[in-house]
């Protein structure tokens, strides 16, 4: 009995995030950005301050879903994401990955869907805060590495979309051609959940048994050679890269799986 009463709480609270989340969106869309620029007239210091805004609102969200009891969560080696100019790669097992990374880097940059930016509750802090959009065709890769040599953190998810949760992890080859192209050393963060919820394909309200447990660990630096690219085949330096993610990925997150 008490364990369905949690269970129904979780769906509850669940839907409480979610909806709390959507207002958030709403309210800097409609208040602070306005605000912001309306006092602050340089389109970098707004882009900064957007941006932290939107970091405290994360840092906000996801200590309220774990005041809720909706998830539980571990950091690891986090101080590494205080230097700038990071190459951020991650693994992508949940729908609120991208939540927690950002509420971790205050001057986060990331690459977003088309979709989001006509989404009423996120096109206000998209714009706002200038996040690339993967439909900018072949000069997303030059904007990526942009970003990064501006100081900015750029995160992202090689595989594109959310991990299937039956199936193998797939990697696209955009990271590693940023890094190689870059050059870019890349930032690689493990992202390890059990029980696994909100995960591809899974409607928000089919919670876990048991409250999600994340153990987010920020890991040493992967180098990426200047020589790569100027070996004169990038591509081919691109695909060994994305298959050293791969392995590294897998090898991280099935490692975990049965902790």
């Amino acid at each position: 009995m008490l364990e369905k009463l949690d269970r129904l709480w979780r769906i509850f609270a669940t839907g409480l995030s979610f909806a709390t989340f959507g207002l958030g969106g709403l309210a800097l869309r409609l208040i602070y950005f306005p605000l912001l620029q309306l006092f602050v007239r340089e389109p970098a210091r707004q882009t900064r301050l957007a941006r932290l805004a939107v970091h405290h609102s994360f840092r906000f969200f996801v200590g309220y879903m774990r005041f809720l009891g909706v998830l539980r969560y571990e950091l690891e080696g986090v101080e590494k994401l205080s230097r700038s100019g990071l190459l951020i790669l991650a693994n992508h097992p949940t729908l609120i990955d991208v939540v927690f990374l950002i509420s971790l880097v205050p001057n986060a940059d990331c690459v977003v869907k088309a979709s989001l930016a006509n989404n009423p509750f996120m096109r206000g802090p998209i714009r706002a805060t200038r996040y690339l959009c993967n439909d900018s065709g072949p000069g997303l890769i030059q904007d990526c590495i942009a970003s990064v040599k501006a100081g900015n953190n750029l995160i992202i998810f090689p595989e594109g979309t959310r991990t299937p949760v039956h199936g193998p992890m797939q990697l696209q080859r955009g990271a590693a051609n940023i890094a190689v192209r870059g050059p870019c050393d890349i930032t690689p963060v493990t992202i390890r959940v059990a029980p696994l919820g909100l995960t591809k394909g899974t409607p928000w309200w089919k919670v876990p048994p048991k409250p999600m447990h994340f153990i987010i660990r920020v890991e040493d630096d992967i180098p990426v050679s200047a020589r790569d690219a100027d070996a004169g085949d990038a591509a081919k330096a691109a695909r060994h890269l994305t298959t050293r993610l791969h392995d590294h990925f897998s090898r991280e997150s099935q490692g975990h799986a049965g902790a």
